[in-house]
């Protein structure tokens, strides 16, 4: 089937929602999210969104907290667009119904918390489960739009492009997707006149992440391989406190808590992060997991603990709702006990490079929230600038659109998915264990500490990989396991690739071999040849 639309936006989180909600009523919007609509990263942020509203802080201090948290990578002009544009994207969300916490001292003002890499109280939140909020009030706002269509189980496969198609005109442009129902087990066509990929991050790269299991690098891989140069993959931020627990699966433990007074301790109760940074328990996220991964390793333990029931009970409760009773559900009482940790991946800094209104190498193909490089984050990305980028450039993307697609004519004659030379698997088990065995070794090899033998051991490890997975692609019919492998890998290579150019210790990279900064700071800038940006794809 084809399905004809103005704007196809791949991804429900809070970028991809926030931009249909931008885009003209006018216009004929699908949404594909790939299990139920709220589903993703957004959902479960936990901390808040970067804004200047206090009279003590300013724009300028937020631009400079920003760049020197990004280690001499962040793009200035960028970083100044964002932080100007944030308190217009936060009235936005309060117009619209989004209700964040107040400070109680004077109930006219929201409360604000100070999380790493911060000079001042900027964060404001829900308690400590803002993702769910924004995200729950947007899908609320989305289902009542009458031109906005949305697909849920629908996850795409590819791009559809002019090259693709066999037309090597020298201005190649996206024309749509191949989508995959995974309800029906069907692909469709959609035929859109602009494309959005706003599907997150890469966090299932890795065998532990804070991301729930969408997160598997969908929009890298298929900008990728349409063509889009990707930029800084190497840096994959860990978060330094994700619950340790065998039950817990991906729980984060918020910053806000460690800016609420949490002290990070080793067993026997002695805090460590002094000797590392003069800022502690703030310091930056790429400081504060090295020092975490260096205390487990040098005294070989899984996890240290992070604990906070130094605060009154009442303070706890009020603020860390949401943790309070996960962590109780596993016996933790975090008024009175300290809460096991370790750092996981948690955030893609790199992705498909784009402009200041989202748009990408290829010509009506927008990327938008963690799947895009803006240059915001440069080597480390800041506490709470996630949402923050998302909403600022959902709306410069919907913006765009607007004034440019009634010069856009809507693609023609576009192919259905050809499964005539395919055939149903009896071997959905080398799947699992490909993927298994992806995560396993990029979490060994090229983690929060690396080496250039690590990762000349991950890159061998991937081109097998991608060699088998290409193979099973090419003669097995799809299935939403392995569209998801096939991009993790992709991603994984995109990583690796990266950390190998990287001759430096910089940011979230940290190699052993180069543990000095280099005196001039360089993105690391892949450009996808054509025998390699094709040689994985079906339907050619």
């Amino acid at each position: 089937m084809i399905r004809n639309y103005d704007v196809l936006v791949i991804g429900s989180g809070s970028a991809g929602l926030t931009l249909a909600l931008h885009l003209e009523s006018k216009l004929k919007i699908a949404v594909l999210a790939k299990r139920n609509l709220e589903e993703g990263a957004s959902l479960y942020a936990q901390g808040g969104i970067s804004v200047v509203l206090d009279k003590k802080d300013s724009i300028q201090s937020h631009i400079e907290d920003t760049t020197r948290t990004g280690v001499g990578l962040c793009y200035q002009e960028t970083v100044q667009f964002t932080v100007e544009q944030a308190k217009s994207a936060i009235d936005w969300l309060i117009q619209e119904g989004t209700i964040f916490t107040r400070d109680k001292s004077t109930k006219t003002h929201y409360h604000l918390t100070q999380e790493g890499g911060h000079s001042h109280r900027r964060v404001i939140h829900a308690a400590d489960a803002t993702g769910w909020v924004v995200e729950t009030k947007l899908a609320e706002l989305v289902k009542q739009r009458p031109n906005i269509e949305l697909f849920e189980n629908h996850i795409a496969i590819d791009l559809l492009t002019q090259h693709r198609l066999g037309s090597y005109a020298k201005n190649n442009q996206c024309l749509g997707a191949y989508v995959f129902n995974t309800t029906t087990n069907k692909v469709d066509t959609f035929s859109a006149r602009y494309v959005v990929i706003a599907t997150g991050g890469a966090g299932k790269a890795y065998l532990y992440t804070s991301n729930p299991d969408v997160c598997t690098g969908d929009g890298i891989a298929m900008g990728w391989r349409a063509g889009c140069r990707v930029a800084n993959m190497e840096f994959i931020q860990f978060h330094p406190t994700c619950l340790y627990h065998p039950n817990a699966k991906s729980f984060l433990i918020t910053e806000a808590l460690r800016g609420e007074g949490g002290q990070l301790l080793l067993p026997d109760g002695h805090s460590f992060m002094h000797l590392f940074d003069e800022r502690k328990e703030l310091a930056p996220r790429d400081i504060v997991a090295r020092a975490i991964d260096h205390q487990m390793k040098r005294l070989g333990i899984d996890h240290v603990y992070l604990s906070i029931s130094h605060k009154p009970e009442s303070f706890i409760r009020q603020n860390f709702p949401t943790i309070y009773t996960r962590c109780l559900e596993f016996g933790i009482d975090i008024t009175k006990d300290p809460i096991p940790v370790v750092p996981a991946a948690h955030y893609t800094c790199g992705g498909l490079m784009t402009n200041l209104y989202g748009q990408t190498d290829l010509p009506n193909l927008y990327a938008i929230g963690e799947t895009a490089h803006t240059g915001l984050h440069g080597a480390n990305r800041m506490a709470s600038n996630s949402l923050l980028e998302c909403l600022v450039f959902a709306r410069s993307a919907a913006s765009h659109i607007n004034r440019n697609i009634i010069h856009m004519p809507q693609p023609e004659n576009l192919p259905l998915w050809d499964e005539s030379q395919v055939i149903d698997s009896e071997e959905e088990v080398v799947v699992a264990h490909n993927w298994d065995e992806l995560r396993r070794f990029m979490w060994d090899y090229v983690g929060i500490v690396r080496t250039v033998k690590r990762l000349e051991r991950a890159k061998h490890r991937i081109d097998l990989l991608m060699r088998e997975i290409s193979d099973y692609y090419s003669n097995f019919c799809i299935t939403h396991d392995l569209i998801e492998l096939r991009n993790l890998a992709t991603v994984a290579d995109l990583i690796i690739l990266s950390a190998l150019d990287r001759k430096e210790s910089r940011g979230l990279h940290y190699i052993l071999d180069y543990p000095n900064q280099a005196k001039v700071a360089k993105d690391t800038i892949l450009i996808p040849k054509d025998y390699y940006a094709t040689h994985y794809s079906r339907n050619e």
